[in-house]
């Protein structure tokens, strides 16, 4: 018989940083750039990845210096999990948060790191670096399908 996967049975507030830390999957769209709508608060997404993204892997480029390299990083802690309705509805952080499981595709489901990439849930081949992005085009690259939800549960 095996053992319960620990996202089934430790509470997001009691993980250890190693558990919380491979609840990441990977997909790299909590590093696209976002445009906030001043009067509605609506956020919405863009195809344009932060500078540290690495667009092949989806991993940050410098993961432990990240806050100082991008001041405005997204640090993810239990209330960005439970409050961000702006996150991936795919995000392992917000699903947990809201009491699903995690997906089919998740590394630590499928046991390989691409299923994420393989189902099309990461941002690989699907964006631009901000560093090819001139500040007036950001609106044009506005883009639905990281909010949307994977067809395959």
């Amino acid at each position: 018989m095996s053992e319960t996967p620990f996202w089934k049975r430790v509470p997001l507030e009691q993980m250890n940083e190693s558990q919380w830390e491979s609840l990441c999957d990977g997909c790299g769209r909590c590093c696209l750039h976002k445009l906030e709508d001043e009067d509605t608060a609506e956020v919405v997404h863009t195809d344009i990845a932060c500078r540290l993204l690495d667009t092949r892997s989806c991993r940050c480029g410098d993961y432990d210096n990240r806050f100082e390299r991008v001041p405005e990083c997204l640090n993810m802690t239990i209330n960005t999990a439970r409050y961000a309705d702006w996150l991936p509805p795919s995000c392992a952080y917000r699903r947990l948060a809201e009491g699903r499981d995690l997906a089919w595709w998740h590394p630590l489901v499928s046991g390989r790191a691409d299923s994420v990439h393989e189902a099309g849930i990461s941002v690989r081949d699907r964006v631009i670096g901000e560093q090819h992005v001139h500040p007036d085009q950001i609106e044009e690259h506005v883009v639905s399908w990281p909010g949307e939800t994977p067809e395959r549960e």
